[in-house]
């Protein structure tokens, strides 16, 4: 975990923070699983009919999906998608979305207010996950449906034995099974904007209900039960704690959402939400240990942090329809602009989230294309990289290996919503025999941050492959159609490299990585290759 020395406030805007960072190859958090950089996709506005999927876009191919947007999902590297929500989960008949396109029945999307065509469902996003690489996380509706047709769902997707539903899989052209290992008991089962919110006892029951009897389907699952919807649901805590009581023994682990937004005026609280990510991660743990100490269990419960993101979900609400013969195809929701001090902050979270490798096992940026994502895919025009896409690409590319345990001395200010708040925020991976990463956030909104990080162990002999970083002097620049290219990754010429330490300025509101190699690895590969 980072351990933080605040060590005082900083208010001059000509003042540069000084900060000192210690790492130690051999101070390791946990082991990085490549879950912590999934993706998270809902039949939500244009993210499935407009994003993933366009037929008559110039870019499509002859299943409708779009190539450009496949091209930015892969550069993206998310490695799980949660599917098909969301909200959209709990009233989400699964058996709708198989079978002969022209015999699938259109339905209300109540979670959004919109209409579900069902074009796309189980086999055409299994076929584009394919495409992008990634692995496919399913959830089941336990909001308006039960353990049976969980179950059955279960079977359809995993079961190779000559079955009703396996056989029906077979004749809707997928012979194999899927083979989905992860699986969400629900959504968001505490919110009262849930189809079928439930109290957290009414929760637990079903859930443990519903793990077992798909455990008697496939013992090798690996099953999420439904933590709070958010850390100021005002059963925070309790819920958890009730529902890890049913669930222990069957589940693997407990989900986590959290979104985050400016509030007017309050840019410094914006720019510390990972001070919230960070906290959350513990109480929650705190609780599922507690619930492991009652129980006197030997069995640890992971974290699924599988939504997070920067939503501005205030205004959600006037773009939604609300009359009832109103219900429209892919209404566009939630496409945000996201300026280059929201790529800053998503990059903070994702590193909070590295920073609790040790227990974060899965997470979900929510969502990918179009509906607050990464990607901008315009009905008339290429798709496009927006400000957050870059952290998490360059984060998913080179933080391998282990999260390592960061000391840091940085000054820090109080900030309305998280109090105590240090100004820069560190993580730090290192993969024994390739080399490591550096991840950096200068939070302080005018001065630039002044960075010693001494390296020890295997971190000691590593060189510098590159640095980079996000900033530009207006926080609020962001991408466009017109304009792709304006907020991104530059190369900081800042950093400088001493024997065991390296120094680099950080830009105020700005994220940096630093690349680290194993320098003879690199020269005996580069021998091997020009050898061959």
């Amino acid at each position: 975990m980072q351990r933080a020395e605040v060590a005082g406030d900083l208010s001059g805007r000509d003042e540069r923070l000084r900060v000192r960072v210690a790492l130690d190859s051999e101070r390791v958090v946990g082991d990085i699983d490549r879950r912590l950089f999934g993706g998270f996709v809902e039949h939500m506005g244009r993210g499935v009919y407009g994003g993933i999927y366009a037929p008559g876009h110039p870019s499509a191919d002859e299943r409708g999906f779009r190539r450009d947007v496949i091209e930015l999902v892969r550069e993206l590297g998310v490695t799980t998608v949660r599917y098909p929500g969301g909200n959209f989960v709990s009233g989400f008949h699964w058996e709708d979305s198989v079978g002969p396109r022209e015999l699938r029945p259109t339905r209300l999307n109540l979670a959004w207010h919109s209409s579900e065509t069902n074009e796309v469902g189980v086999h055409e996003f299994a076929e584009w996950l394919a495409e992008v690489d990634a692995e496919l996380m399913l959830a089941v509706n336990l909001g308006t449906r039960g353990t049976r047709e969980a179950i059955e769902f279960l079977e359809y997707v995993n079961i190779s034995a000559p079955t009703r539903l396996s056989q029906w899989r077979s004749e809707n052209g997928r012979t194999e099974p899927f083979g989905v290992k992860m699986w969400c008991l629900g959504n968001e089962m505490d919110g009262p904007w849930q189809l079928g919110q439930r109290t957290p006892e009414d929760y637990g029951i079903l859930a443990a209900q519903t793990a077992k009897a798909m455990r008697q389907v496939d013992p090798d699952l690996e099953l999420v039960a439904c933590g709070s919807s958010h850390a100021a649901m005002p059963t925070f805590g309790e819920w958890e704690k009730v529902v890890l009581t049913h669930t222990y023994d069957d589940v693997d682990y407990l989900s986590c959402h959290a979104y985050y937004e400016p509030e007017p005026g309050d840019r410094a609280s914006f720019l510390g939400s990972a001070v919230n990510m960070d906290r959350f991660i513990d109480a929650v743990v705190a609780t599922a240990d507690h619930v492991k100490a009652v129980r006197g269990s030997t069995k640890t419960i992971a974290v699924s942090f599988d939504e997070w993101n920067v939503w501005y979900s205030s205004r959600l609400p006037e773009q939604l329809p609300r009359a009832a013969d109103d219900w429209p195809l892919a209404p566009p929701l939630s496409e945000e602009d996201y300026t280059v001090t929201d790529g800053v902050v998503v990059g903070d979270l994702l590193m909070s989230l590295l920073r609790h490798a040790d227990r974060v096992r899965s997470a979900s940026l929510a969502q990918i294309v179009n509906v607050i994502a990464p990607i901008a895919a315009p009905d008339d025009g290429p798709a496009w990289r927006k400000a957050t896409f870059h952290p998490f690409a360059l984060t998913a590319r080179h933080a391998r290996g282990r999260s390592l345990d960061v000391v840091i001395d940085t000054p820090g200010h109080h900030t309305r919503v998280h109090g105590d708040t240090p100004y820069v925020s560190v993580a730090a991976t290192h993969d024994p025999g390739r080399g490591g990463a550096v991840f950096l956030v200068n939070r302080h909104e005018s001065a630039a941050a002044e960075v010693t990080v001494e390296l020890s162990g295997a971190l000691a002999v590593l060189g510098v492959a590159e640095a980079v970083t996000l900033h530009d002097p207006d926080l609020d620049a962001h991408n466009s159609a017109a304009f792709p290219d304006r907020v991104g990754p530059r190369p900081n010429r800042s950093l400088r490299q001493q024997p065991g330490a390296l120094t680099v300025s950080l830009p105020p509101v700005s994220w940096t990585m630093v690349r680290l190699v194993d320098v003879e690895a690199d020269a005996e590969a580069e021998v091997e290759a020009n050898e061959g």
